[in-house]
């Protein structure tokens, strides 16, 4: 098995032709030193020989059919294993739910970024294989961090949207009370062209919320463009992202620009909208785009007899989706940020 992956040195294929076969630990070294562990269907570990100063999680495909993502660390990973690229740093790549990047579909039976932080074993318990898998992928999580307690954290959780948006890279910076923001990891971000953050006002069961608030890592969930299909991505979009991920894995330290709001767009979150009954409906239409803007007393939803209207002078909206289960959100609002804590 692990043969075809040496012959082929192509990751992502070596994980969808052997997902319905046990994936038995396998540690190996590289002729550069470079200690490659795989742990399970998509989830491989590099230890470079030397000391690393960074512990870096790349995730992607929680949602399977957000590709652009999984090209770029399968080109990663790919180009470790070949030895065209050198890792130094500590890095652990995941490729989050293989069944639903078979399915062709954003998950397979329940979205695994609402499954963090325990949300897997709670209310229907392990009942399927998203709740499985995330209550998994938080283990590799933990004893990868826990493994080395003198390095810098760090978890980008690489995601597409469904929707497309006035701002086409962003991310959200998880909830993080009593830490400033880190205007390193914003400008990193903003070398990758993600120039626009996101700052959430709590607690949440996203994969990037549990690395944060259980490791302290700079954690972020990162949405680099719209949903395509395998094939469709234009990878030349990604350019810098690839470059600056390459920088964060390849070198000591990555060079980056001095931290400048004003080539930002922050925001943060003002509240968050969940769908209390089945009736719920946006008004606006469906090709609304990510970032749209209201002013106040606009209504956005009616649920019912009750009419739920921007509340201060100007909201953006991020994430609409009617079309999710009660009890779950069906839009983020957002207000301008400029002077949040970012050190």
């Amino acid at each position: 098995m692990f043969q075809q992956l040496m012959d082929d040195k192509d990751f992502l294929a070596f994980t969808l032709t052997n997902i319905n076969n046990k994936v038995p630990e396998q540690r190996f070294e590289l002729s550069n030193k470079t200690t490659v562990t795989i742990l399970d269907h998509g989830i491989i570990c590099f230890n470079p020989a030397q000391g690393s100063t960074k512990d870096i999680v790349l995730s992607c495909a929680i949602h399977g059919n957000e590709t652009a993502p999984i090209e770029i660390c399968n080109e990663l990973i790919n180009n470790l294993l070949k030895e065209t690229i050198v890792t130094k740093q500590r890095v652990l790549f995941i490729i989050g739910n293989p069944d639903s990047i078979l399915s062709q579909t954003r998950f397979v039976e329940e979205n695994m970024n609402r499954l963090f932080s325990g949300a897997h074993s709670s209310g229907l318990g392990l009942s399927n294989k998203e709740r499985v898998r995330a209550k998994k992928l938080e283990e590799y999580v933990a004893n990868f961090y826990l493994q080395n307690n003198s390095s810098q954290r760090i978890h980008y959780d690489l995601h597409t949207a469904i929707k497309p948006s006035k701002h086409e890279k962003f991310a959200i910076y998880p909830y993080r009370p009593g830490r400033s923001y880190s205007a390193d990891q914003i400008m990193f971000l903003a070398g990758c062209d993600v120039d626009t953050i996101l700052f959430h006002h709590e607690p949440t069961t996203t994969f990037s919320y549990y690395s944060s608030e259980q490791f302290k890592a700079d954690a972020f969930t990162v949405e680099l463009g719209k949903v395509m299909p395998f094939g469709e991505n234009d990878m030349l979009k990604f350019a810098n992202t690839k470059k600056m991920l390459l920088q964060l894995i390849t070198q000591q330290q990555v060079e980056l620009a001095p931290f400048d709001k004003d080539k930002l767009h922050l925001y943060k979150v003002s509240r968050s909208i969940n769908k209390q009954f089945d009736d719920f409906k946006f008004t606006f239409d469906k090709t609304t785009v990510n970032f749209s803007g209201f002013k106040q007393n606009h209504v956005l939803a009616t649920e019912g007899d009750t009419e739920i209207k921007v509340i201060y002078p100007y909201e953006a909206i991020v994430f609409p989706n009617e079309n999710v289960p009660v009890g779950q959100r069906t839009v983020l609002c957002l207000v301008p940020a400029p002077n949040e804590d970012i050190q």
